[in-house]
């Protein structure tokens, strides 16, 4: 499997992890800041949370990082939590502010 088509396998396992609270993957809703798949099959994502004192904040990172494991040919994951930038709803895609009600 090359690159590309590992990082869209990760793309769509990570798009199986939603916010408790929202009914919306964290993809869409603009969590994921950058996903990295290197040529040893390593994968790096650096994300946030809607807020620093979101209830998921133990969670939804160690979600993410499974789910990218379980992807057939993924060597190893790393996940950085990261505030910088603040998160606001203007990184949510089309799809997500569609089905939240802000378009």
């Amino acid at each position: 499997m090359s690159e590309s088509e590992l990082k869209e396998e990760v793309v769509k396992a990570i798009k199986t992890v939603y916010d408790p609270e929202i009914p919306v993957d964290v993809y869409e809703l603009g969590l994921i800041y950058d996903l990295k798949v290197f040529p040893v099959n390593n994968v790096f994502v650096s994300m946030t949370l809607t807020s620093p004192s979101c209830p998921s904040a133990g969670t939804l990172p160690g979600e993410v990082e499974q789910k990218i494991r379980e992807v057939e040919g993924v060597n190893d994951v790393s996940v950085e939590l990261t505030f910088d930038p603040p998160y606001t709803t203007e990184m949510m895609s089309e799809e997500a502010k569609l089905e939240l009600g802000f378009m």
